[in-house]
């Protein structure tokens, strides 16, 4: 694709990001070009599940849950997977460590199942079984109501229990990431969570693989400049390389 239609579609999904549903003639008359144009740039992002068209109008696609973590576990392994090895490097033994309660997270704590004398903070429950009794680490597991579809506690006891902490390192995932909007989530939780994580460590390391990139989530909860180090599978388009130019980025391929 050309720059020129990538930043095309851009400024489309751009458009709609206020979750507004728009005329193709409105759009088309925005970005100065022809109802045609806007209609084959669209039927692009449809295909890619980026919006949904209606009778000669769009909005974006409805991505309000990500689904259960079982499910999402078996999404993009392979890909995980290797977002986890790398993400794994930057951790050393005896760290303090937060490590979150999503999938790629997940897949970055069986690979520290290794490493010796961590100190490991999450609201996960799949994490805690990872990485909790093994090689002298010590586990700190925030309580509340679990969440069984993340298998996970983010509700406001677990919340005030995770912001005591001041870890070197928070392991983070996300929903969603864009150029101009930042760093977004599908979960009220454990968007807050996160923002609680960007607050109190002294670095974060965002795992993200690709299909996060370019996407809208429900809620932000911090700008790319608050992220330290970028893992992700493809190398960033240039919006968002510039947006995390100040970050340490691992492309694993």
């Amino acid at each position: 694709m050309s720059i020129k239609r990538q930043d095309r579609q851009d400024r489309l999904l751009a458009l709609l990001g206020a979750g507004t549903t728009l005329a193709i003639t409105a759009l088309a008359r925005e970005l100065d070009v022809s109802d045609e144009t806007i209609r084959r740039e669209l039927r692009d992002l449809e295909a890619a599940g980026r919006v949904e068209r209606l009778h000669g109008a769009v909005r974006l696609a409805r991505r309000e849950t990500e689904g259960p973590l079982d499910r999402r576990l078996h999404e993009n392994v392979d890909v995980k997977k290797r977002i986890a090895a790398a993400a794994a490097r930057f951790v050393t033994d005896g760290d303090i460590v937060f490590i979150d309660a999503g999938t790629t997270t997940f897949y970055i704590a069986q690979e520290l199942r290794g490493h010796s004398d961590l100190t490991v903070i999450t609201n996960s429950l799949g994490v805690a079984e990872a990485l909790g009794g093994i090689n002298g680490n010590r586990l700190f597991l925030a309580g509340g109501q679990m969440d069984y579809e993340y298998r996970a506690f983010s509700d406001r006891q677990a919340q005030d229990y995770v912001a005591g902490f001041t870890p070197h390192l928070a392991l983070l995932s996300v929903g969603a990431v864009s150029a101009d909007r930042g760093l977004m989530d599908f979960h009220a939780g454990e968007a807050t969570m996160s923002r609680i994580a960007y607050a109190t460590a002294q670095r974060v390391l965002l795992a993200a693989d690709s299909s996060k990139f370019g996407r809208y989530g429900l809620m932000a909860t911090a700008p790319c400049a608050k992220v330290g180090v970028l893992v992700t599978d493809q190398p960033l388009a240039p919006d968002l390389a510039q947006a995390f130019a100040h970050a340490e980025v691992v492309v694993t391929g």
